[in-house]
């Protein structure tokens, strides 16, 4: 298949594109003017400069596209209008310019379990379930699933809704707790127990792939046809995951230090002021905080199992150990 790749300088991006061409894909990426692009050419895709806010250069990236990975977008921003901009918007721009060619390009949407909420521990969520998300980054996320439904009926277009997502390249999720498990004491928001789903970025580079070829499309009969959940299939309590982090690390088990909510608040309030003396976005926000209050992000990938033949293969102690030695490689940590 020939894909359009949008997103593809990003640490998801990088390593679905990798993955696509590996398997004999040919893959164009679809990049900004002031996107790095030497990695995504290194692996032998084209690259193309469009704007998917204004429409420039769109049309000319489809041209001859079998399926669109649809992965850009913001997990945060200065505002609340940048964040739908970034994630809505986009989205609306793409699918509106794959509806107006002679033969619609498939579309695989990469969400977010944030669009569909949080749940309760052992309770992880399932497709079937209606939507309930708590943060603005979830809503926009959502927001961009909506529009998709409503070109469905002329572009066939799948969702994929990730959980946690780590492996080599990422410079958020786990860059943030290394400091703290390397110390051997790792904070968490509020007294209770939490509980998350993860996938290692090899595992959802592969579900999206069998998304854009096996995945049903979204329909108005079934609103949860067309959705799938990616992750390894396991729940994992906070100190489990820090645990495996620390022994990744070589060292052992931290100890987690609840942080009352107030002052995590005071954290965010913290955090919003250096970044705007410093002109960035910080890395903790309110929108961030709404989601490490709730008990579990957990999600189920049964439906993928049994449609689209998904198998994650990677397990988190080892999957972890693979990103910390990349990190060293790479002279990260």
């Amino acid at each position: 298949m020939k894909f359009l790749l949008t997103g593809g300088s990003g640490f998801i991006g990088t390593n679905l594109a990798r993955i696509a061409i590996g398997k004999g894909h040919a893959v164009r990426a679809l990049v900004r003017r002031t996107s790095a692009r030497a990695g995504l050419e290194r692996l032998g895709a084209e690259v193309t400069v469009a704007d998917l806010l204004t429409g420039e250069g769109v049309a000319e990236a489809l041209r001859g596209i079998d399926c669109v990975l649809h992965l850009a977008g913001a997990t945060k921003a200065k505002t609340i209008e940048e964040l739908y901009r970034c994630n809505t918007e986009t989205t609306r721009g793409l699918i509106s310019a794959v509806a107006a060619t002679p033969k619609p390009a498939r579309f695989v949407y990469c969400s977010s379990l944030a669009a569909a909420g949080p749940t309760t521990a052992g309770k992880p969520r399932s497709e079937a379930l209606e939507p309930t998300p708590v943060s603005e980054y979830g809503r926009s996320k959502l927001a961009a699933e909506v529009v998709l439904r409503q070109y469905a009926n002329r572009v066939p277009c799948v969702i994929v809704r990730p959980p946690i997502v780590y492996g080599p390249a990422d410079h958020e999720f786990l860059p943030a707790l290394l400091p703290m498990a390397r110390m051997g004491i790792v904070f968490k928001t509020g007294f209770g127990p939490k509980y998350y789903s993860l996938v290692h970025v090899e595992d959802l580079g592969e579900g999206i792939l069998a998304a854009a070829e096996r995945g049903k499309t979204l329909s108005s009969e079934d609103p949860s046809q067309g959705v799938y959940f990616l992750c390894d299939g396991e729940e994992y309590s906070y100190q489990r995951f820090c645990d495996a982090l620390a022994a990744a690390l070589g060292k052992g088990p931290p100890r987690i230090i609840p942080v009352p909510e107030v002052a995590s608040y005071a954290a965010v309030l913290g955090a919003r002021v250096q970044a705007a003396l410093r002109g960035s976005v910080a890395m903790i926000t309110l929108d961030k905080l709404r989601e490490l209050r709730c008990e579990a992000w957990t999600c189920n990938s049964n439906r993928a199992r049994k449609e689209i033949e998904y198998r994650p293969s990677v397990p988190l102690d080892s999957g972890l150990r693979q990103t910390i030695d990349w990190y060293r490689q790479e002279g990260w940590i």
